[in-house]
C-alpha cells in the first residue's frame, strides 16, 4: 500500500484550484479589491455619477482597493450620440472590446466585480459569463432603468439590434448581489435571484447639491433638466405652458445636452455643463418631471425630482413609478396626472410664493433624510459584505 501525505495532497489540490479559478493566494489577508466595470468614462454620465461614483471615496476609506474601468474611452464617449460618424463609432467600439478582453487578465486580483448596467454596450453577456463562471468572481450588478426593454436614440438606431436586451436576466442570475434603483426594478430582479437590494439613486447634499433656490429672485423660472433622449416627455406639457404664458410672466428653462425645438415665448435653453449645473439648477423656482405611465418610465429612479428637491426647488412630477415614493403630494411637492392637474399645480406655484418656499424646504429635508449619499452610504458599503 502506498501511503500519501494528506497535508501535501491538500496543499497541492488547493494550488491547482487557485490556478484554475485565478484566485489570489491568501486573499483573506489582503485588502478587498473591487473592480468597477462601467459603460462610460468617470464623472461623465449621470447614471454613474449618482448611482455609484459618489461612494468610491467611501469604499476606499473602508479599506477597499478600487479600480475603475469604463467600456468607452473619452473619444468614443464624445462620438456616441453624434449624428453619423459611423466609422468613428465602430472604431471606438473595437477599442472598447479590446480593453475589456485585456481586463479579464487583471481580474484575478478582484474580490468583487461591480458592473453597472452591462460590461459591454453591444452583444451577449460574454464578459459577465467569463467573470462569473470561469473566473468565479463575485459580481455586484447595479442597474437604474428597465434596461431589459428596448430603448435607444435615433442617432444609434443602426446598432439597436446588437444591444441584446435579453442579457439582463442572465447577468442577474450570475450575480452575487443585485443593486436595483427602485422597487419596480427589484421586483424584476427577484424573478431570477433572491439577493436583491434596493439602493436608490442618491444626491450628494454636502459636496455637490449644496445650494438652495432663491425664491425671491425675479423673474420666476420653471425648469426641466435631462438629456435629449428623454426630452420627449415635455411634449404634452408645452400646450399647458403656452396657455400659462398668456397670463403670467415667467421663463421656461431647459438644461440639456442638445437644444429643444418648442414654440414657446418663454423658452430659455442652457447647455448642460458639469461646472455650472448646480448654479443653473438652483436658479429655478419650480422644477417639472413629466412622464408617461409606461413600463419604461416605471423603471425610472426619480432623479430629476430628487435634484429639484435637494436644492429647495418646488417639484411637480407625474405619479409614475418611484415618484410616488419620493414626493408626498402637497407636502414635499406636487403630483400631477392630467393636463388639468398640471395646469392647476403650476398656476398655484406661480401665484403663491409661500407654498413654493414651503414645498421646497420640505422636499430638501426629505432628500437629506432618505435619498442622500450620507443616508445611503452604509447600505451601499454593505453590498460588499
Amino acid at each position: 500500500m502506498i501511503r500519501t501525505n494528506t497535508g501535501f495532497v491538500t496543499l497541492f489540490l488547493r494550488e491547482i484550484r487557485n490556478l484554475l479559478y485565478l484566485r489570489p493566494l491568501n486573499s483573506k489577508f489582503m485588502n478587498q479589491t473591487v473592480y468597477i466595470l462601467a459603460p462610460y468614462p468617470k464623472s461623465e454620465a449621470p447614471s454613474q455619477r449618482f448611482r455609484f461614483e459618489q461612494y468610491l471615496a467611501s469604499l476606499e476609506q473602508n479599506g477597499f482597493d478600487v479600480h475603475y474601468h469604463p467600456f468607452l474611452d473619452e473619444k468614443a464617449w464624445q462620438n456616441l450620440y453624434a449624428k453619423g460618424k459611423v466609422i468613428h463609432k465602430a472604431s471606438g467600439m473595437i477599442r472598447a472590446f479590446c480593453r475589456r478582453w485585456l481586463l479579464l487578465f487583471q481580474l484575478r486580483k478582484a474580490d468583487f466585480v461591480f458592473i453597472h448596467r452591462e460590461a459591454a454596450h453591444l452583444g451577449p453577456p460574454v464578459f459577465e459569463w467569463i467573470i462569473a463562471k470561469l473566473l468565479r468572481k463575485r459580481i455586484i450588478y447595479d442597474f437604474d432603468d428597465a434596461i431589459w426593454l428596448p430603448n435607444y436614440s435615433d442617432t444609434n438606431a443602426l446598432f439597436h439590434r446588437l444591444k441584446a436586451y435579453w442579457k439582463v436576466k442572465y447577468i442577474i442570475k450570475w450575480s452575487y448581489k443585485v443593486s436595483a434603483g427602485n422597487q419596480y426594478l427589484a421586483d424584476f430582479a427577484s424573478r431570477y435571484t433572491k439577493h436583491v437590494e434596493i439602493i436608490p439613486t442618491t444626491i450628494d447634499t454636502e459636496g455637490h447639491h449644496n445650494q438652495s433656490a432663491n425664491h425671491d429672485h425675479q423673474p420666476l423660472i420653471i425648469g426641466w433638466t435631462g438629456t435629449h433622449t428623454t426630452m420627449r416627455y415635455l411634449d404634452e406639457l408645452i400646450p399647458i405652458l403656452q396657455n400659462l404664458e398668456k397670463k403670467y410672466d415667467f421663463r421656461f428653462r431647459i438644461i440639456s445636452n442638445q437644444p429643444p425645438h418648442y414654440n414657446l415665448e418663454s423658452l430659455e435653453f442652457i447647455k448642460w455643463n458639469k461646472a455650472s449645473e448646480i448654479k443653473d439648477l438652483a436658479e429655478l423656482h419650480i422644477g417639472v418631471m413629466p412622464l408617461q405611465p409606461d413600463i419604461w418610465a416605471e423603471g425610472k429612479c426619480g432623479f430629476k425630482a430628487l435634484q429639484y428637491m435637494a436644492l429647495g426647488i418646488a417639484a411637480v412630477a407625474s405619479p409614475v413609478g418611484v415618484n410616488t415614493t419620493i414626493i408626498q403630494h402637497g407636502v414635499t411637492g406636487f403630483l400631477a396626472s392630467t393636463p388639468e392637474e398640471w395646469s392647476d399645480c403650476l398656476e398655484q406655484l406661480i401665484r403663491d410664493y409661500a407654498i413654493r418656499v414651503q414645498l421646497g424646504n420640505a422636499g430638501k429635508l426629505r432628500v437629506k433624510n432618505h435619498f442622500s449619499v450620507l443616508a445611503i452610504t452604509p447600505r451601499f458599503i454593505s453590498l460588499f459584505s
